[in-house]
Formats: C-alpha cells, structure tokens, sequence
C-alpha cells in the first residue's frame, strides 16, 4: 500500500519555525555576551518545566532580567545559545543557576498543545540540551569533571581532553497495515482504552528497517513485509529522536509479551471514529495530536479513505 502523493507536510510539535541555530556564532564569546542582555532565554527547572506567565504562557525573559544564584558568578556563563531568530539571540538557561520572577512553570507537553508554535521547539531544544548537561557532569574515561564550552554544546574533559557532545537516541514508531486494518499497543499505565503505534530504540549496528521488524515482531508477533520512511519528530523525554515509519505487515493475531499490555488490529470505522471524537463508550482513544504518533494514524486513515 503506498501512501498518496502530494500529502501535507507533518504537523506536529517540535517542528514549526525552529531557531537559525546559527553554529558560528558558538565560539564568538564575545558577541554572545554583549547580545546577552537583550537576549530572549528560556529558563527550564530540574523537572522539565519552562518559565511561563500567569495565564501559562511563555514568559518573555531577557537576559537582563536574571541574575546568578552565585552573586559571585556571572548569569550568563550558565546559558547555553539556542540560536538566532532574526536579529534576536535565544538562550536556555537552567533554573537553579539563576535568580528570576517566574509566575509559573509549563511542562513541555502542556507547551506543546497551548503554546505558539515557535516558543514550544525552542522550549523543546533547550530542555533537550539543558537535561543532556544535567545528566553529563563528568568525563566518562576518568570521572574529571566537565567544562562547557561552544556556548554549551560541548562538554570537554579538562583531564584527558575527551571531547562529549549532546546525545539523541534514534528510536522508530511505526503505523502497520495488513492491507485492511491498523495494528495499534497499549502501554500498562496508559488511561483507559489509549492505543498507539508501536515505537522502539535503535540498537548498535542495526539498520532502521532491521530495528522496524525487530521491535514489532518483539512487541506484537507480528512480522513485517516491507517499510518505508517518512518523517521525523524530535522528541525530548528526555533526548529521542522518533523515526516516522509506514509499514505492510502479514494479517498474524498479535500476541504480547512483557513489553506491552495489550496489541491489536483496528478497523478503518474504529480508527475513523477515535479521529473524529465519535468512539463510543469505551471505544478507541488515541495519542494527543502534538505527537507523530497521532499523524501517523491519521496518515494511515488518509491512505485507507484514498484506496477507497
């Protein structure tokens, strides 16, 4: 089954309008600085959460606004550069190194489905790089202690000179057909009757496709025929990266393992009803549509109601 041609492009968070991230400016220590206190910056707390204002939206912080926790340090030297928007520089920066008047706090989830577009992927990206750091404070070879340097995007062992870099793990997510119906898993923990597309990491020296029948064989019994790619989504809980993929599957009865709670065939009516909101009770309910899950779903419908 081939998806139509001139499809719309994916829509989903985390893509629209990303920052020119601007990779030459990184080691220009001085232009970052003088633009830092006109500098928009996304403050993020050690659970995830970003600055937001009183009716919950993003927070309009400039760099001239913060101070350090340490009065004896400087605010900037805890910011990472994001990126330029125009002639506007975009910092992240971590809640605990400064001081700040944050009315409230938005998790990236509730960002993603309230927010502008633009301010959700930044947001995104800042709290993708901020945990990497937060997770990698010391040299893997020799336990020294590291220092940040490329205005945050690099971690260097000061000891035995090891150079680390911010980490993504590629991970798959699959919508499979078997020609007439969609597989769909549930997670144990999910709200009632949630299903979703299959999803799984990228194992060393496997391919993409190889890492599409292994994961849905793992997690369903069910084997794949052939697979192709179609879009990406980053996807920082906490540093993934979620390959698109759309997958021919032979019409197996799913049988679950430890991994899943439950898998299963969904008709085009059921999966027609859940897009709509028209399920009934106790019906299918599907992933939230900031996430690629929910589009490849609706990429699936679309081909099936194209097929006639």
């Amino acid at each position: 089954m081939t998806p139509p041609a001139g499809e719309h492009p994916p829509a989903f968070a985390f893509l629209e309008s990303p920052l020119d991230r601007a990779e030459h400016l990184r080691d220009d220590a001085g232009l970052l600085a003088a633009r830092w206190p006109r500098a928009r910056v996304v403050l993020v707390d050690a659970e995830g959460r970003a600055a937001a204002d009183a009716g919950g939206g993003p927070l309009a912080l400039r760099g001239a606004d913060l101070r350090p926790a340490d009065n004896g340090s400087d605010a900037a030297l805890f910011a990472v550069f994001l990126g330029m928007r125009d002639d506007e520089a975009w910092f992240a920066a971590p809640a605990g190194a400064v001081v700040a008047d944050v009315p409230r706090r938005v998790d990236l989830r509730g960002a993603a489905a309230a927010w502008p577009a633009f301010e959700a992927t930044a947001f995104a990206q800042a709290r993708a790089v901020l945990h990497w750091q937060s997770r990698h404070r010391h040299c893997g070879v020799c336990g020294t202690a590291l220092e940040y340097r490329r205005a945050g995007w690099l971690g260097w062992c000061p000891r035995c000179e090891l150079e680390h870099y911010p980490r993504t793990d590629p991970a798959v997510i699959v919508a499979i057909t078997d020609g007439r119906r969609l597989l769909l898993g549930r997670n144990p923990g999910w709200p009632p009757h949630r299903y979703s597309t299959l999803a799984g990491f990228v194992e060393p020296g496997e391919s993409l496709e190889q890492t599409v029948a292994r994961e849905v064989f793992e997690e369903s019994g069910v084997r794949i025929i052939r697979c192709r790619y179609l879009a990406s989504q980053p996807w920082p809980f906490p540093s993934s990266l979620m390959l698109g993929f759309f997958a021919e599957a032979e019409p197996d009865e799913p049988r679950v393992g430890d991994e899943l709670e439950d898998a299963r065939w969904f008709s085009f009516d059921e999966v027609d009803a859940a897009l709509r909101g028209a399920s009934p009770e106790g019906g299918l309910l599907l992933s939230p549509s900031i996430s690629i899950s929910r589009w490849l779903v609706e990429h699936w419908h679309a081909t099936m109601a194209a097929a006639g």
